[in-house]
């Protein structure tokens, strides 16, 4: 009985004081409910544009199934905000190193979506081993000059690595006839997608009969250069100064080897994290250069 008396005291306790707190203030508490959801939260379909295209060669939205499978990536990419606002931040630094390359090799624009799902602008490797922000196989990186090594691996360099990958698209614009096309490639390959379309007696990648991957792929792509260019339409609401920017660095010519590549950062006044962080293609904490090759180190002025 005394630990029923003592119970219900300490209860009513909890309930006044419960009733105190928030009797002062219950604003905060309008836009929800204790069933576990928030009232004023909703979710929207989207309205697709009509007028969808990859480098100039329209999106056919007459086809259901395609109108389908990009009502899929723009929903999938509106609605993972976290992802898509980190790649909005991303791209506003990279872009700017991406877009004279690719115009002075005469690829297309778009193509720098391609590197942006490729990565997300990160320094990943995939589980068949590509590397760097345009995911280059070892292989396909030495092919076009690319050093790649356990001291040097210049996948992670972002100006070379974006020229190997414009050889890689003109070849394959050249090969299928589109650029959408020379997309699908970059991700199955050239000689997986001239075994797709002999095989099914096509040459349009809409008509394709794909794999989980590549059947997504120009699809991801499309979604993605939608959102970035009109990031408002889909609810991303931001300022300039939110978006991440594009450090100055000053170039270093390099000729010989280095033997500690912390003391190197050092003597700029950075940190070899800070080094690491603008030379990625260094891979480890010293530069050989036996034969004395030019190397260019990029060291940020503030």
């Amino acid at each position: 009985m005394k630990f029923l008396k003592k119970t219900t005291g300490i209860f009513l306790l909890l309930l006044i004081a419960y009733m105190f707190i928030f009797s002062k203030d219950s604003s905060h508490l309008h836009n929800y409910n204790f069933s576990g959801g928030v009232k004023d939260y909703k979710i929207y379909a989207l309205t697709i544009p009509q007028n969808l295209d990859f480098c100039g060669e329209p999106v056919p939205l007459e086809d259901s199934d395609v109108y389908e499978r990009i009502d899929r990536e723009l929903l999938v990419n509106t609605y993972w905000q976290s992802n898509g606002l980190l790649l909005l931040k991303r791209a506003n630094r990279f872009f700017p190193i991406i877009e004279p390359i690719l115009k002075s090799n005469g690829v297309p624009d778009d193509f720098k979506y391609l590197a942006l799902i490729e990565s997300g602008f990160m320094n990943v490797v995939s589980s068949a081993g590509a590397r760097g922000f345009w995911q280059l196989m070892k292989s396909t990186a030495k092919e076009n000059g690319l050093e790649v090594n356990e001291n040097v691996d210049e996948r992670y360099h972002i100006e070379k690595a974006t020229q190997v990958a414009c050889k890689f698209l003109i070849d394959s614009k050249e090969r299928f006839g589109s650029w959408t096309l020379a997309a699908a490639s970059y991700n199955m390959g050239k000689t997986g997608l001239e075994k797709r379309l002999n095989q099914q007696d096509s040459d349009n990648y809409y008509d394709l009969l794909l794999n989980e991957e590549t059947a997504r792929y120009l699809f991801r792509i499309i979604a993605i250069k939608e959102i970035l260019n009109s990031p408002k339409d889909y609810g991303f609401n931001y300022e300039p100064s939110d978006l991440y920017s594009l450090e100055v660095c000053r170039e270093v010519l390099v000729d010989s080897a280095v033997t500690d590549l912390v003391d190197f950062a050092k003597s700029y006044n950075i940190s070899y994290k800070t080094f690491k962080r603008h030379n990625p293609w260094l891979r480890e904490r010293h530069l050989k250069n036996a034969s004395r090759k030019k190397y260019i180190f990029k060291i940020p002025e503030n």
